[in-house]
């Protein structure tokens, strides 16, 4: 299981949110670079990272910092947050971004979804962000009818390869990953599926791996302490 550590982006700062409340939102450290360098000496392969202020305004607004740690580090770069057109994708794959994560759009207009996957592949990913089982989307402002279940299995027959499940009331939190809802996507569709919201310790790391899943994302255990980055790494390996 692929270990991501995680650098969610606000004015070009790596924060945290709470159950992904802006409200909430708390510096963890000064800089993006210095943050993923430490990422690197510890053993990590990709990196996770959101422009918050991007899906709130639905449009490209942090890719300078992305761009940054794609070509200035060796990480493999995976990236989600206001990404809505065929232009910001092929401007973060001309840019040396390893994945492109499709959040909102995939409810709101899956034929984009379609298009890129066509054109670029495995570099797609999509990320399902649930309250409840249900989608929410816009930043985790808007709520949606449509069960994670469901959207993941239209995902899977266009042909996208890599989910990123987020449980939003765990992200933030420190109270444990979803590993119900986790266990039944991972065993609804043939995707890999990474793990996000509420990993807190190795113990998680362990149930997650044990789970058969493909990635767990690791972002607020690591800034508190709570979870050793270099040691979930290795029990993956």
């Amino acid at each position: 299981m692929l270990i991501f550590p995680a650098i969610d982006i606000i004015d070009g700062k790596p924060v945290r949110l709470f159950k992904g409340d802006f409200s909430t939102a708390e510096q963890v450290a000064d800089d993006a670079l210095q943050t993923a360098e430490g990422f690197v000496k510890a053993g990590a392969e990709w990196i996770h990272m959101v422009d918050l202020d991007g899906s709130v305004q639905k449009k490209r607004v942090n890719s300078s910092t992305f761009v940054a740690v794609a070509n200035r580090t060796p990480l493999k770069v995976e990236i989600g947050g206001g990404i809505r057109t065929m232009q910001d994708i092929c401007y973060y794959a001309d840019h040396g971004i390893s994945r492109v994560i499709l959040g909102s759009v995939a409810l709101k207009n899956p034929e984009l979804v379609r298009e890129a996957v066509k054109e670029f592949g495995d570099l797609i990913a999509v990320g399902i962000d649930a309250k409840h089982g249900f989608v929410a989307t816009e930043g985790w402002t808007e709520g949606s009818t449509t069960h994670f279940i469901d959207l993941a299995k239209q995902m899977e027959d266009m042909g996208v390869t890599t989910i990123i499940y987020t449980d939003i009331s765990k992200d933030g939190t420190l109270s444990g990953p979803n590993v119900e809802q986790l266990t039944q996507l991972n065993e609804a569709v043939s995707c890999d599926i990474t793990a996000s919201g509420g990993v807190t310790n190795i113990g998680d790391i362990i149930t997650l791996r044990d789970s058969g899943l493909y990635g767990a994302i690791c972002g607020k255990s690591i800034y508190k302490g709570t979870l050793d980055l270099k040691e979930a790494i290795d029990v993956c390996k």
